[in-house]
């Protein structure tokens, strides 16, 4: 098992939102995972909170690794992905962006959305 500098021991549990440190941090968490849904989002978002419980659930329930961007910690990183509204929700599948979402998605497209990539 390879240790990634970013992840930590925990590495391998994805039942929990991963906090993005960097965009090399993302780049690491797209790289190590098959599915990964990035939700680019603010504190001061109203959305962004109503969707948040609802990406922590999806941690848990699919096989998708759930990353967060703070777009007003991470600015850079947000502009390098095009990220003009949030929430905006990026999903990569095997290293590469598959599909990106602007506004709050409901929990059972955001599932089927995962499901129907990570088959």
């Amino acid at each position: 098992m390879t240790t990634d500098a970013y992840a930590g021991p925990n590495a391998e549990s994805t039942d929990e939102p991963l906090p993005v440190e960097s965009a090399a941090h993302l780049d690491a968490i797209v790289d190590e995972h098959d599915v990964v849904l990035v939700d680019f989002f603010a504190t001061w978002c109203g959305p962004c909170q109503m969707l948040e419980p609802v990406l922590r659930g999806l941690a848990a329930e699919t096989d998708a690794t759930i990353a967060t961007v703070d777009v007003d910690q991470h600015q850079a990183l947000a502009a390098e992905y095009g990220v003009r509204g949030v929430p905006t929700l990026a999903l990569f599948v095997d290293g590469e962006q598959a599909e990106q979402h602007t506004g709050a998605l409901p929990a059972d497209r955001l599932r089927d959305l995962i499901e129907g990539y990570a088959e």
